[in-house]
C-alpha cells in the first residue's frame, strides 16, 4: 500500500515538472515572438517615417522643377519640337496637358514619351472667350501643385514653340523669385463690368496675356480663389463678334451685351486684388503678333493673333522675335526693359501661333533651341 502511494507522489511530481517545463518553454517562446514582432514593427515604422520625411524634405539631388502646362484641343501638333526641347533634361520639368474630356495621350496619339498619359483626368470642355478657359487653367495648376518639386508653372498653348534650349529657358525662369505676368491697367477697352463692384473694384481691374509663368505662391492664390473667379463666371463674357456670326445668328439686341475676355483679365486682376503686383515681373515670356491691320487675309483678322505658316517660318522671323528687348505699355506710359540676373536679355522664351509645317521647317533648319550663353 505504501509503495503504491509513493509511486503516485513520484508521478505527481513528474507531471508538475513537465508542466512547469512546458510553461517555461511557452513563456520563453512568447517572449521571443513578441520581441521579434516588435523589432519588425519598429523597422516598418522607421521605414514609413523615413519615407514621409523624404516627401517633406527635398532630396539634395532633386532640382526645382518647371511645370509645363499645355492647353490643347486634342493632341499636341508641335510635340516633335517639345520632344527635342526636353531631351536629356529629366528631373528638371514636369508636363500636364488639358485636352477635351475623354482624350488620352497614348501611343496612338503621341510619338513623344514625354507626353504619354500626361493628360489630366478631370478636363472640361473649353470655349474661347468664356470662363471655361480660366477654369481649365485652375485644373492644370491643381494637378501640378501636388508635386512639391514644381516651383514654376508655365502656361502654353498647343501652337507654342520654345525659342531657346531647355538650359537657357530653365535658368532664365528660375533666376528670379517673381512670376512673369503681363499685367497693365485696362483703361481703353472698357471691359470692366460695374456689376463686379464691390468684390472687384475698378482700380484692381487688369489686362494682359493669359500665357503667364507663376511661382508656387501665386499658383496657390489662383487655385484657392473663391471670390474673384465666381465674379468672372457671372459678369465677364465675350460679346458676339462678326467673325462668329457665320456660324450663329446675329443677336437681336447685341448692343446690350458686355464684352469681356476672361483669360485676358483673370490672373492679372486676381493678383492685383491680392496686393502682390510688386512680386511680379509684369511682362509675358510668350510672343504673339497682334498687329494685323496690314494683313490681306480675312482669316488673319480679328481678335486672334497671327498664325505663322510654312512660308513665314524663316530665320529672319525668329531673329526678329529674339531681338525684342523692351515692351511698351501705352495705357500706363510704361516701357518694360527686359533683363535677367540684372543684365539685358531677350524678352521672349516662347512664341505662337505656329502651324505644324512652320515648326517643322524651323526645327529642320536648326533655327530653334539655340543654346544661348547665360551665367549660371
Amino acid at each position: 500500500m505504501k509503495k503504491k502511494v509513493s509511486q503516485q507522489k513520484l508521478l505527481y511530481r513528474w507531471k508538475r515538472k513537465v508542466y512547469a517545463t512546458l510553461m517555461f518553454a511557452f513563456c520563453l517562446g512568447t517572449f521571443v515572438f513578441i520581441q521579434a514582432r516588435f523589432a519588425f514593427i519598429q523597422a516598418r515604422f522607421n521605414g514609413i517615417t523615413a519615407s514621409l520625411d523624404s516627401l517633406k524634405k527635398p532630396r539634395l539631388d532633386q532640382k526645382s522643377q518647371i511645370a509645363f502646362l499645355f492647353i490643347a484641343r486634342n493632341r499636341l501638333p508641335l510635340e516633335f519640337v517639345w520632344d527635342a526641347f526636353f531631351q536629356g533634361e529629366d528631373g528638371k520639368f514636369s508636363i500636364y496637358v488639358h485636352s477635351r474630356p475623354g482624350f488620352v495621350l497614348s501611343e496612338a496619339t503621341t510619338r513623344s514619351k514625354f507626353f504619354l498619359d500626361r493628360q489630366v483626368n478631370d478636363s472640361i470642355q473649353v470655349d474661347w472667350g468664356e470662363s471655361t478657359m480660366i477654369e481649365a487653367e485652375r485644373v492644370l495648376l491643381r494637378h501640378a501643385l501636388r508635386d512639391p518639386f514644381n516651383h514654376r508653372f508655365v502656361f502654353l498653348s498647343d501652337s507654342c514653340i520654345p525659342l531657346y534650349s531647355f538650359g537657357y529657358t530653365y535658368n532664365y525662369i528660375m533666376s528670379t523669385p517673381t512670376s512673369f505676368v503681363d499685367s497693365f491697367a485696362d483703361t481703353k477697352d472698357s471691359r470692366y463690368n460695374p456689376r463686379m463692384n464691390p468684390i472687384i473694384p475698378v482700380h484692381n481691374w487688369r489686362k494682359g496675356s493669359q500665357w503667364v509663368v507663376l511661382n508656387r505662391k501665386h499658383a496657390d492664390i489662383v487655385v484657392n480663389d473663391t471670390s474673384v473667379f465666381p465674379m468672372f463666371q457671372q459678369h465677364c463674357r465675350r460679346k458676339s463678334l462678326p467673325e462668329f456670326w457665320r456660324d450663329r445668328p446675329v443677336p437681336a439686341e447685341g448692343w446690350k451685351e458686355h464684352n469681356c475676355i476672361p483669360d485676358e483679365h483673370y490672373v492679372q486682376t486676381l493678383l492685383s486684388q491680392k496686393g502682390v503686383d510688386s512680386e511680379l515681373t509684369r511682362r509675358s515670356l510668350t510672343h504673339s503678333a497682334w498687329d494685323l491691320s496690314s494683313s490681306k487675309s480675312n482669316e488673319r483678322r480679328g481678335w486672334h493673333p497671327m498664325t505663322y505658316k510654312f512660308s513665314d517660318a524663316t530665320p529672319d522671323l525668329i531673329q526678329s522675335i529674339k531681338g525684342i528687348d523692351n515692351i511698351n505699355y501705352e495705357t500706363e506710359y510704361r516701357r518694360e526693359w527686359c533683363s535677367s540676373k540684372g543684365k539685358p536679355s531677350p524678352c521672349f522664351l516662347f512664341a505662337r501661333k505656329f502651324t505644324r509645317p512652320a515648326a517643322l521647317r524651323l526645327l529642320r533648319e536648326s533655327i530653334l533651341l539655340e543654346d544661348k550663353e547665360q551665367d549660371n
